[in-house]
């Protein structure tokens, strides 16, 4: 230690170095001091006080446990009165021969055992009845000897209802070793005054013992009860020495006359003693308890704890030391390096009588003219950082951030904050696909820039505090700050309006301008930027301009009413089946326009759109092939999201949904399927007077009805259906000239029933099958 303490203070930025000095004493005080004096006052300023405290908090306890145990004596007492005066045990009981009547005898012993177990401290119970034949329950039926009897007679002798009484009392037992037990009786019933009888509770003496026992929350120490002639009724001793009660109870008796309550000290065996007493008052008596506890049992972890402190403090003091010198040596550290780095000098001379900080100050105002250029050149940037930081706040990555963290890292910002509102308007650009502008249609990129520009520019006329966000989905959203005392809805929509004529005539699409609510939240900012983005899904879906104000926009009754054209979606379905790409385009422009025509808006046709494009994905499993292998990984139901306008819509769907499918279908056809489709029209032509359908001859050909349905149109040139009419329509034509057979049973013989085929060949021919006879036969 010495010989580093010399090789430091060779060292040019150690002990000489006057900050150094003043650290190293300044953190040894500051390491020392506190827990010295601590232990110091503690030790000799606490001990008494904290000793009286903890003898006034262990009496307080012998006060609360003393009044528990009165508790559990009175619920006994309760108890015993409420048994007293059960009807069983009625004047009925001096006339009942226990003998005949023994179910009414063994419900008494059943009463008697119930009794015996309601309460831990019970021991036995027993029923006394004087009736012409004495009898005793202990708890089971006996008659009493005349000994015995008169025994009992004198409990009745006392003319009181309920009393404690100690029962075999023999004036020879010690009064410290007493087996009497302790007994609790009731005359029955209860309330008369002239009772027939007892109820008498014989208490556990251990048990008795063991409850006074908490009454010393020590290892060592003694509890007893005093009666009301001072005799004891418990006692506990845990002290080793077999005379601490006797000694205890004479101090108690001579010197305070045993008082109602109270505490004194007591001196034995080189041991003080904390003695507390008091009363408990039962219903014929009084009784006194004291508890003896040992003074060292309650006060030696105090002082034990602040030997403890004063040695550690002692120990502490070499330690802070060794401590306060590598600390203030870790503290100059950076100070030393700082020197080195500004100092033009290789050393720090001693003999110039500089302080360090005077070389950091001077260095500090040449760092802070730099500051002041780069802050400069920082202002040029403040909108992308503004940006920026709207970015991070709106996607939530400042959520774990306080509202006065974001009030400040905005004002740093620039933005003026106090007593301020914000809004939030959404510019959604719509119609681009059938805008008249050429370049605009090709290059939505181009539309986003002329888009933002178009918002800078306005906003720049209008609002003191501004920022503008684009998205880059034809949409951009405003931020608007602006003095909470202003009514700005009129400004707003005049903004609105304004921003709705010039991308009219500059795009000319159309727009959908949704208008949040007013905040004065920061951490309301992100909510006021989804309550827009999902604001402006309630607009009409019809190619006009709209202004939707969340503020004062009334729920609408039709937005939980969902219109879906089943029938328009099945002809999809079927018409891609075929491969009829142009007419599944053009249902899916008429199930756009119904849905329109309903009064949809986009927050509904948008699931409509999203459940059609499901049921397209369930042809294509269905057909066997995976959605990966024609949408390439895509996440197609994402896609859908960002569908806005209806011609978007059809494109999207022809495009990336139904021409990959159709095509991949069709290439799919080869020499096989052909073979099949062949053995096809074979069944067809030896079976089309049966029900034949197109899942059964899949089924039997042993692949799926779309792929044959598929194949069937792509070799035959018809689809299944037409091709299964066309064979039953040139028979049926045959059997109407050739032969004579009724109408019905030609209809049997090619597969129909009568009505159907009546309207089927009506439908293929022009006329009905009687017409077609008549006028053949006419021209022959």
């Amino acid at each position: 230690m010495l010989k580093h303490l010399k090789n430091t203070q060779k060292n040019t930025y150690g002990w000489k170095s006057q900050y150094f000095r003043k650290s190293f004493i300044l953190i040894l005080l500051i390491a020392f001091t506190p827990g010295l004096i601590s232990g110091i006052g503690i030790y000799w300023f606490g001990v008494s006080e904290v000793e009286d405290s903890l003898k006034e908090m262990h009496e307080s306890q012998i006060i609360q446990r003393a009044e528990n145990i009165n508790d559990q004596f009175d619920y006994l007492e309760t108890s015993v009165s409420h048994w007293a005066f059960e009807p069983r045990f009625n004047s009925s009981l001096m006339d009942l021969n226990y003998v005949e009547n023994f179910q009414d005898t063994r419900d008494i012993v059943r009463t008697l055992l119930v009794l015996q177990g309601s309460n831990p401290m019970i021991d036995k119970v027993e029923l006394y009845v004087d009736s012409p034949t004495p009898v005793i329950f202990k708890p089971s039926y006996n008659v009493l000897e005349e000994e015995e009897h008169e025994f009992y007679q004198s409990i009745l002798a006392n003319h009181k209802n309920i009393s404690w009484n100690r029962l075999y009392y023999s004036p020879n037992e010690s009064e410290f070793e007493d087996p009497t037990p302790l007994v609790l009786t009731h005359s029955i019933p209860g309330n008369s005054n002239a009772p027939f009888g007892s109820i008498i509770l014989i208490l556990d003496r251990a048990k008795v013992a063991d409850i006074f026992k908490a009454l010393t929350p020590y290892d060592k120490g003694a509890t007893f009860l005093l009666d009301e002639d001072n005799n004891v009724l418990v006692a506990d001793n845990s002290t080793g020495e077999e005379s601490f009660n006797q000694m205890v109870r004479e101090r108690l008796l001579n010197e305070f006359d045993n008082g109602p309550a109270g505490s004194f000290t007591f001196e034995y065996s080189d041991e003080t003693y904390s003695v507390s007493y008091g009363k408990m008052k039962r219903i014929d008596s009084e009784w006194t308890y004291v508890s003896a506890a040992p003074m060292s049992s309650i006060t030696t972890p105090i002082v034990f704890i602040s030997k403890i402190i004063i040695l550690i403090s002692l120990a502490g003091l070499l330690l802070a030391l060794i401590l306060s010198w590598f600390v203030s040596k870790k503290i100059y550290s950076p100070v030393a390096k700082l020197i080195k780095v500004l100092s033009a000098e290789d050393k720090w001379s001693n003999d110039e009588k500089k302080d360090e900080f005077l070389l950091i100050e001077q260095q500090f105002n040449e760092l802070s003219k730099e500051s002041k250029s780069l802050q400069n050149r920082l202002t040029t940037q403040l909108p992308q950082l503004r940006n920026s930081f709207l970015l991070q706040l709106i996607q939530g990555y400042l959520y774990h951030y306080t509202e006065q963290d974001l009030y400040n890292r905005m004002q740093n910002y620039g933005w003026e904050l106090k007593e301020h509102s914000f809004v939030v308007i959404d510019i959604q650009v719509l119609g681009l696909h059938e805008s008249k502008g050429a370049l605009m249609k090709q290059d939505e990129s181009l539309v986003d820039f002329t888009l933002t520009n178009i918002m800078e520019e306005a906003s720049h006329q209008r609002f003191d505090q501004y920022n503008v966000i684009n998205f880059y989905d034809l949409s951009t959203v405003v931020l608007i700050v602006y003095p909470s005392n202003k009514e700005m809805r009129a400004e707003l929509h005049g903004f609105s309006e304004q921003i709705t004529d010039i991308l009219n005539r500059v795009l000319q699409t159309q727009v959908t301008v949704t208008i949040s609510k007013p905040d004065e939240e920061i951490k309301r900012i992100p909510y006021l930027f989804e309550e827009v983005r999902q604001g402006k899904r309630y607009r009409n879906f019809e190619d006009e301009n709209q202004i939707i104000d969340l503020q004062t926009m009334e729920p609408s009754k039709n937005l939980n009413y969902i219109h879906y054209p089943f029938e328009i979606e099945k002809e999809i379905l079927q018409a891609i089946r075929i491969g009829h790409i142009d007419e599944a385009e053009k249902l899916i422009r008429d199930f756009i326009q119904e849905l329109i025509e309903e009064g949809s808006k986009e927050i509904n046709i948008l699931p409509a759109i999203t459940q059609l494009f499901s049921s397209i994905q369930h042809e294509i499993l269905y057909s066997g092939i995976h959605p990966n292998e024609i949408f390439e990984g895509k996440n197609m139901f994402e896609e859908v999201t960002h569908l806005r306008e209806p011609e978007q819509m059809v494109i999207w769907l022809r495009d990336e949904v139904i021409t990959p499918f159709v095509q991949k279908v069709e290439g799919r056809v080869n020499i096989e399927m052909k073979s099949v489709v062949e053995q096809v029209c074979t069944y067809i032509q030896e079976n089309f007077k049966e029900d034949v359908s197109l899942e059964s001859c899949a089924d039997d050909v042993k692949t799926n009805p779309y792929t044959l349905s598929k194949a069937f149109k792509k070799v035959i040139g018809v689809n299944f259906i037409d091709y299964l009419t066309g064979l039953r329509m040139d028979k049926a034509k045959e059997l109407l000239l050739q032969t004579n057979m009724k109408i019905n049973d030609i209809a049997e013989e090619v597969g129909y029933r009568h009505s159907y085929f009546n309207r089927i060949f009506k439908k293929q021919v022009g006329v009905t099958p009687s017409q077609y006879r008549k006028k053949l036969t006419n021209e022959q």
